[in-house]
């Protein structure tokens, strides 16, 4: 989450830093907030501008940039506006976006939006020096959509799906999320990395099985196609390739 080279830079500006559990009390007529996930204790007279990596009003709420991917969308966004008491339905103040191509992986992506929380901010910035007037606009309730949360289970790998939504999922959710997750031996495992495989035919497709092994990276079966997992890691880190045993059970 960046926080150590957040807190780097500060200090090297000789600017004043906080971690959440200090003692702090905001002064400024403006408050920036940036990937923050608790109440901000301000009075009225003070304007909260949240910065939130959708385009909004679509995509509400959490892991915006995880379901926009998983989507597949066109555009990538961040949008900045005057917080409300319900979560993400402020006016509008301004928004970047940028187009994506896909494959793309999940860590390139937040690279990428970094940028657009960079250009807002600067703007924000410039106008607050300049003592102008931040102007914003509602949102346009009918646009809205929501981003549900995600938990241990929205990791899973459904190998009945194509191997192309397969990869696609895995790049998702990958670094520095959880990564996708499937059972070796009733053991969970997280799939960290993964390229498409040709195709074979198989008589009696069984997705989720193991067909064979090349220089130690697995071949898996899937709903339709074949994948071959080049990162296979325990639940404490530690990598399971050379993948040795083609038995294996869920």
């Amino acid at each position: 989450d960046f926080y150590d080279e957040i807190f780097s830079i500060c200090k090297e500006n000789r600017l004043i830093v906080y971690d959440r559990n200090d003692g702090y009390t905001i002064e400024s007529a403006y408050c920036i907030a940036i990937s923050w996930r608790w109440l901000i204790p301000i009075d009225e007279n003070i304007k909260l501008i949240v910065l939130h990596d959708s385009i909004l009003p679509k995509y509400r709420g959490y892991s915006p940039l995880v379901n926009m991917l998983l989507n597949r969308e066109r555009y990538l966004g961040v949008t900045a506006f005057f917080a409300k008491d319900h979560y993400d339905n402020g006016d509008i103040v301004t928004q970047r976006t940028i187009e994506v191509h896909y494959p793309i992986k999940i860590l390139e992506a937040i690279n990428l939006i970094s940028r657009l929380y960079s250009e807002i901010v600067l703007y924000l910035l410039s106008i607050i020096r300049s003592q102008g007037q931040i102007k914003s606009i509602p949102q346009n309730e009918e646009e809205a959509t929501y981003s549900l949360w995600r938990d241990s289970d929205d990791y899973r790998v459904d190998w009945n799906s194509s191997s192309h939504d397969i990869s696609h999922f895995v790049y998702c959710v990958g670094y520095p999320f959880h990564c996708a997750s499937s059972l070796l031996n009733k053991e969970l495992v997280r799939i960290a990395d993964c390229e498409l495989y040709k195709d074979l035919k198989i008589e009696n497709r069984c997705p989720g099985k193991v067909l064979f092994i090349e220089d130690g990276y697995p071949i898996v079966v899937c709903g339709s196609g074949l994948i071959k997992i080049k990162e296979l890691k325990d639940e404490k880190g530690h990598s399971l390739l050379p993948f040795k045993k083609i038995r294996s059970e869920e």
